[in-house]
């Protein structure tokens, strides 16, 4: 009999849809909600771009979940076990034991977070002209292909490119799309077919391990390396558990075994994945192990730590453990769902269904009058900020790069992520999210677009700063200042 219990499963006897906590708070961090004065100097500060905001500017940090989803006790106590040894360290063997239990992967190589891994595969796998096929694409993922003359091709199914859809795993290959991509290049210019779980960049929407196992089926039949970017395993997981009714009644373990029996070669960011700050890349293939390990030790540190501090391996090690337990990988989607509920219920648009990650707004139709070249996700991600501090990120044409010719490409969607890392936000904080946001939606005409003041050649959404067309951000603060004369 099956033992899992879903915390939606729990119902209130006022009939209400709480999400509820399977944890008790016994640490906190002080947070500053400081006026809109003060907001609208800092963004300025920040070239409206809310990566450069400081952290003591903003009160709800949605930036991201990598690196500040809330650790256990139980990884802060087994950071106090650490072998603090440069080669051979205990903490690695304790790490390397738990990976091989989990995913049944013989070798494991430790790095300093995912796109470290992204590196060294990079490095292995592609060369000019090669291609790397994907259901979608990571930036830094392509960054690294493109860097060494790699092309990216993208076979996501089409529904995944609508943002409002009843399709539960939007995440999932197109098989038609795969077969002709690979028909059109040649085997023999298939770096490899990549997978990444929870898809970040078209609002954290999972993959079907039934998709997976036709993918991989593929592949193997073909010869193709198949590689598995499991970042987001923790909520891919969840919803595999929760929407696929062929694994109601199967163990994480069983499904995190079989996932992982479909790849060659696994990769992952601990700051996601385990809640602690490292990364690592796992395989049972020797030659791919051997190839890969000197790229470790050139580009991370030796084999036993790769860039890892330790303590974050000893934390990582627990937290993987703890990623098999249902209602530490169910905090992230529940939360999701009820912001997401809660901004439909004001008519506001959102992806759905209601994925990982965080909650993602449609900046495409909340800001429909910004053209998209004044880049409408990044200039409502600004808004949000200034009229609350809360800090979200672009997903849309920023998050792009430019084309070979210089112009822009622009992306399919346009979504500004509010992220919600595991066990950090209450459920008083998710409802004033909503409640400005719902304040900004009915004022939505005094949003103005974006344009450049420094645009980095790479990577620009990480750093590179705009300036408002105008001064609708004043216009903007005026209004608030009406409604709201606190500032606050």
């Amino acid at each position: 009999m099956s033992t899992f219990t879903n915390n939606s499963e729990i119902k209130f006897f006022s009939g209400e849809d709480i999400p509820l906590e399977m944890h008790k708070v016994r640490m906190v961090s002080r947070v500053n909600l400081s006026p809109i004065e003060q907001r609208i100097a800092a963004l300025k500060k920040a070239g409206c771009n809310t990566f450069l905001l400081a952290n003591r500017d903003v009160f709800l940090d949605m930036l991201t979940d990598s690196g500040v989803n809330a650790m256990s006790e139980k990884q802060y106590a087994a950071m106090l076990m650490a072998d603090d040894s440069y080669a051979g360290s205990e903490t690695f063997y304790r790490l390397e034991s738990v990976i091989q239990e989990t995913f049944e992967k013989k070798y494991f190589l430790p790095a300093h977070q995912g796109r470290a891994c992204e590196n060294i595969l990079a490095n292995i796998f592609v060369r000019p002209g090669i291609f790397a096929i994907m259901n979608h694409h990571f930036t830094t993922t392509k960054a690294h292909i493109m860097r060494l003359g790699g092309n990216v091709i993208e076979v996501l199914k089409d529904e995944g490119w609508k943002v409002e859809s009843d399709d539960q795993f939007k995440g999932n290959f197109d098989m038609q799309k795969l077969k002709k991509a690979v028909d059109n290049v040649g085997i023999e210019n298939v770096a490899f077919v990549r997978t990444e779980l929870g898809t970040n960049l078209i609002g954290g929407q999972p993959i079907s391990l039934a998709n997976m196992r036709e993918m991989s089926a593929f592949c193997r039949a073909n010869k193709i390396i198949t590689i598995l970017d499991a970042s987001l395993l923790a909520d891919n997981l969840y919803f595999i558990k929760t929407r696929e009714a062929e694994f109601a009644d199967h163990s994480l373990e069983d499904i995190v075994k079989e996932i992982a029996s479909l790849m060659d070669i696994i990769y992952f960011s601990g700051r996601k994945l385990g809640c602690a700050r490292g990364g690592g890349i796992m395989t049972s293939n020797e030659e791919f192990c051997k190839k890969m390990q000197p790229l470790v030790t050139l580009y991370e540190g030796f084999l036993t730590y790769g860039g890892m501090s330790v303590r974050e391996m000893e934390a990582m090690a627990v937290g993987i453990r703890e990623t098999l337990d249902i209602h530490v990988i169910s905090q992230t989607p529940i939360f999701v769902k009820t912001l997401g509920e809660e901004l439909v219920a004001k008519g506001i648009p959102v992806v759905t269904p209601f994925g990982g990650l965080g909650c993602h707004i449609n900046a495409m139709k909340f800001v429909e009058h910004i053209p998209q070249d004044q880049y409408r996700a990044g200039a409502l991600a600004a808004a949000i900020y200034l009229i609350s501090g809360i800090r979200g990120m672009e997903r849309g044409t920023l998050s792009e790069e430019r084309n070979p010719d210089g112009s822009e490409h622009f992306s399919s969607m346009e979504l500004v992520r509010l992220a919600l890392p595991k066990r950090v936000f209450t459920l008083s904080q998710i409802k004033f999210v909503a409640d400005r946001i719902e304040w900004l939606w009915h004022n939505k005409e005094l949003i103005g677009g974006l344009e450049f003041e420094e645009e980095p050649k790479m990577l620009r959404f990480f750093f590179g700063k705009l300036r408002q067309i105008g001064n609708w951000q004043e216009k903007l603060m005026a209004k608030f200042l009406k409604d709201m004369p606190s500032g606050v």
